[in-house]
């Protein structure tokens, strides 16, 4: 028989800041054994990191069994959802609109998208063109040893070469529009005027294009009547909506050139691995202000119809273009260029599949999913907010691989999928990148950044509907997704107040968090459907859909499927974190 008996006062101590178990653990203590004869034995008995480490076991247990059954239900969903959805396509697919012949196993193919269809159709001529330009434009920096000011000149024309095709005589918009820009940002970049005059006259642009739908040359004169014959291929007031984006960039950067910068370079390069490296990443380049001659109007030019990025981007930043015009990225070597066009090929053949096999957006464009069950309603909901990430995954890798090709890294699109996300803030973050990094250093930050952030989100999300098209629904879709910010940032200014002092409240706060996942889930779905599909006059019947008795369940499965799929999303961000720390 063995009785322990402690000789000092029972304690609790709090672990460190940095421990990775929080509950309350018993301190170095030492303990006496009584033994049957009479006798002590001192000893070091029961260290706290034995406590520590039989806790972290038994949670790391449990963590296993929980991603089993997260993974299995996750399983179970997609059948179920890729079953229903194959079933919907075949029995109604005489009804909908956008069908047209299809090379996968007679399958009709899902051409509805007219952003798709266009692109899709174009794919193999946009191959060709970009890769003799790429070719072209390698060989002359090769052979040359062209710089900054050599390799303007060159991307300038072929990029209006490229122009005077897409836009026919409708170039000399760009050009008078751009040129003005270029005289205003030089006249007034020092005075305290400067924000307030480029962003009026791009605010202008922006609109006026759009409300004339890019004028008409006989406004001008009835002499200048016939050039209306030669508008080109392409609208050029679609494509100037990224133009305005990056003479904003020019601006910026030409006007913050001089002036201190707050960027700490030393900092940064002692944090970031690819700096570390000797490398340059994309917030160094973007950061570091170029040398005052680079800001000439020939750059300038090029910068804003650098070709591979002229129709829908990525968006980059005049720095970080100017930069790798001198010298070209080499973060990407040829392998990595090749395995990144290898993984956009596969992206393409999913994308085909889709289309082939599940008629999802021809459902929403021809309003035949109104008379559907409320579990086909949110199937083809979900179906069509998946193909709208994979068509623009599609489109953005595209025109950045060429880019990649040709010498200038752009910040990636959608480096997130769409399923991997469960706040609003990582949607977004992951969702158009680029544009949101554009929108951080040109709106977020001058408007005051986080001291002003509630009152931001509105001012930024609006501008972004306003970008996008002059269209109620996407006005709609702006002020719904402000409105569904507001108490994220509530509880997440809360939940970074709060620290779990125990398992028990890691684990309530863990279930919250993941419950907190869905909602927004549920939000955004609901958003983007209102934004991009439904439009504001179908909220009402998008709602009422759910809250029937018919709908009641399939809401409730909608939310615990959203719950287990935050909490499965928990999980890949615990592995991230693990691999980072090894």
């Amino acid at each position: 028989m063995t009785v322990e008996v402690n000789s000092a006062p029972l304690q609790v101590r709090k672990p460190s800041a940095d421990s990775p178990w929080k509950s309350n653990l018993l301190p170095y203590n030492k303990w006496r054994t009584f033994k049957a004869g009479g006798e002590f034995e001192e000893e070091e008995g029961f260290r706290f990191f034995v406590v520590q480490k039989r806790a972290k076991a038994m949670k790391s247990c449990w963590k296993k069994r929980e991603l089993t059954f997260l993974i299995l239900y996750a399983l179970l969903f997609y059948i179920v959802i890729i079953r229903r959805s194959l079933q919907i396509s075949r029995d109604y697919y005489r009804k909908v609109l956008g069908l047209r012949p299809g090379w996968v196993a007679d399958q009709l193919n899902d051409v509805s998208d007219a952003q798709w269809r266009n692109f899709r159709g174009n794919l193999p001529i946009l191959t060709v063109v970009f890769g003799i330009f790429a070719f072209v434009a390698n060989m002359l920096r090769a052979y040359c040893q062209l710089k900054a000011r050599g390799m303007a000149v060159v991307w300038l024309l072929i990029s209006l070469i490229y122009l005077a095709y897409l836009h026919g005589a409708c170039i000399i918009f760009v050009l008078s529009i751009a040129s003005a820009n270029f005289l205003l940002v030089k006249i007034f970049a020092r005075t305290k005027y400067f924000s307030l005059v480029l962003w009026t006259f791009n605010l202008f642009f922006l609109m006026y294009n759009r409300i004339n739908e890019g004028y008409s040359f006989c406004t001008f004169g009835q002499h200048w009547a016939y050039l209306d014959n030669f508008r080109g291929t392409f609208r050029w007031h679609i494509c100037f909506n990224f133009v305005i984006l990056r003479m904003i960039s020019f601006g910026y950067d030409f006007h913050w050139a001089h002036q201190d910068s707050h960027f700490d370079q030393k900092k940064h390069i002692q944090r970031c691995h690819i700096c570390k490296a000797g490398k340059a990443c994309y917030l160094h380049l973007q950061e570091r202000s170029v040398q005052n001659d680079k800001f000439s109007f020939s750059i300038y030019l090029c910068y804003l119809v650098y070709a591979p990025l002229y129709i829908a981007g990525p968006i980059i930043s005049f720095n970080a273009f100017a930069s790798q015009l001198d010298v070209p990225q080499n973060n990407y070597s040829v392998r990595d260029v090749s395995w990144y066009g290898s993984r956009w090929l596969f992206s393409l053949f999913l994308m085909e599949l889709m289309t082939h096999l599940f008629y999802y957006n021809a459902f929403a464009i021809s309003g035949l999913w109104k008379q559907l069950s409320p579990m086909d309603v949110f199937i083809i909901g979900y179906g069509v907010l998946n193909f709208m990430w994979l068509k623009f995954f599609l489109m953005w890798r595209y025109f950045r691989l060429w880019s990649l090709i040709c010498g200038i890294e752009a910040p990636e699109n959608m480096p997130r999928c769409i399923n991997n996300c469960y706040n609003l803030e990582s949607f977004w973050k992951n969702w158009h990148a680029s544009f949101n990094k554009w929108l951080v250093r040109y709106m977020y930050i001058p408007l005051g950044g986080s001291q002003r952030k509630l009152l931001n989100i509105w001012v930024i999300f609006t501008f972004v509907a306003v970008w996008h098209d002059l269209e109620w629904k996407l006005l709609s879709w702006a002020w719904l997704t402000c409105l569904f910010f507001v108490p994220e940032m509530i509880l997440k200014s809360l939940a970074n107040a709060f620290q779990a002092e125990s398992a028990f409240g890691e684990f309530i706060f863990r279930e919250l968090s993941a419950v907190a996942g869905a909602v927004t889930i549920t939000c955004l779905m609901v958003a983007n459907l209102v934004g991009y599909v439904i439009g504001p006059s179908g909220i009402n019947w998008f709602i009422s859909r759910f809250l029937q008795k018919e709908g009641l369940p399939i809401l409730g499965g909608m939310f615990v499927t959203f719950y287990v799929g935050t909490k499965l999303m928990f999980h890949i961000d615990d592995a991230k974190k693990r691999r980072h720390q090894h």
